[in-house]
C-alpha cells in the first residue's frame, strides 16, 4: 500500500505568515522558486467552521499549484497528519520589509 504524503508549508507574504498543507513540493520549473501543488484543506462536512482556514481557503481557490520564492519559504515539513492551514501576523511585520536578496551570491568582481 503506497503512502500518502502530506507537507506543511511555512512561508512570509506582505507581513503575514501562512501556514498551508499539500500533497506535492518540488523545486519547480522556475529557478529561485518552490512549487507546491495539491493543496489540502479541512472537509466542509463538519458544523464547526474556522474562519482563519476559510480565509486561506479562498485566497487559494482555483489554485492548480502555486510557485514561491526560495527567499519566503520558513520550512517544509514532512508530516503524519493534515493540520488547519493559517495566517498569522508576523511579529513586527508592518515595521519591518525584507530586502531582496539574490538567491546565490554573484561572482566576485575581477579588475583587470
Amino acid at each position: 500500500m503506497a503512502t500518502s504524503h502530506i507537507f506543511r508549508i511555512m512561508f512570509v507574504n506582505q507581513g503575514k505568515v501562512y501556514e498551508v498543507y499539500a500533497r506535492k513540493v518540488s523545486h519547480g520549473e522556475l529557478f529561485g522558486f518552490i512549487e507546491i501543488e495539491e493543496l489540502v484543506f479541512g472537509e466542509r462536512g463538519s458544523v464547526v467552521l474556522d474562519p482563519s482556514e476559510e480565509r486561506i481557503k479562498s485566497e487559494f481557490a482555483g489554485v492548480k499549484r502555486t510557485f514561491l520564492p526560495m527567499h519566503s519559504v520558513l520550512r517544509v515539513d514532512e508530516v503524519k497528519k493534515q493540520g488547519v492551514s493559517k495566517i498569522t501576523v508576523l511579529e513586527g511585520g508592518a515595521n519591518v520589509a525584507q530586502f531582496p536578496l539574490p538567491v546565490y551570491g554573484a561572482p566576485p568582481y575581477d579588475k583587470k
